[in-house]
């Protein structure tokens, strides 16, 4: 994850890991724009998504809960992991491709063009804090042909302005218009699997914190 360290980065900008300093927003060059709330379309009994009316604050973890959080994302354990940092599964679609080319943008597609991955999985979900406040997450499960091609895939997908593999489209959540700007980003490579998830505001004013560690978290999911 990119944190911003005072002192060390300017006003609108951020330190990443490997203590480059890059603009805050719009890591990737370019917007995915797949998702935000469409009042009311899902707030039916409690479990759908509402605009909210908290405010920001009240979903930042400790660095326990989100650890916590990664271990059962590992296992494959929803609920669970986004109950470790102060969330919970509102909806969620999935579908699954083989063209990664077709579902990418960027870079990154001229990448696939070259080196065809062998499968595509993602899942868009919306996931809720206590205060009626939504994230909206996608998670992208990319399987290369080797574990070279996915290090190279991974490199190339971590750095600004590259592009990415596109995320789903949220009309069957009920959603519009929410910008994933990779602002709220993580990766992981397991050999030949590359995991890229991104998180983003979907209604209300979700804690920044809390978008990061959702972001971490799931890319820590198993592939479907």
């Amino acid at each position: 994850m990119w944190q911003i360290f005072p002192g060390m980065a300017p006003d609108g900008y951020i330190t990443d890991p490997q203590g480059r300093i890059r603009p805050r927003h719009n890591r990737k060059g370019g917007k995915a724009v797949v998702a935000a709330l469409a009042v009311g379309a899902l707030a039916a009994g409690g479990t759908g998504l509402t605009t909210g009316g908290g405010t920001a604050g009240g979903s930042a973890t400790s660095a326990h809960g989100k650890s916590a959080g990664k271990d059962a994302a590992r296992k494959g354990q929803r609920g669970e992991a986004w109950k470790r940092i102060g969330l919970r599964q509102l909806r969620q679609t999935a579908h699954a491709a083989t063209a990664c080319g077709s579902h990418s943008y960027g870079q990154v597609q001229q990448f696939f063009r070259k080196h065809p991955c062998r499968k595509l999985d993602r899942l868009l979900l919306a996931i809720g804090d206590t205060r009626g406040n939504t994230v909206v997450v996608s998670i992208a499960w990319v399987r290369m042909p080797t574990a070279s091609t996915a290090a190279e895939l991974k490199e190339l997908a971590d750095t600004d302005g590259t592009g990415n593999v596109e995320p789903l489209a949220a009309g069957a959540l009920g959603l519009a218009g929410v910008e994933f700007t990779g602002q709220y980003y993580g990766s992981r490579r397991d050999g030949s699997l590359v995991v890229i998830a991104e998180a983003a505001p979907g209604g209300g004013r979700p804690d920044p914190a809390a978008m990061d560690d959702a972001a971490e978290v799931a890319a820590e999911f198993p592939p479907p």
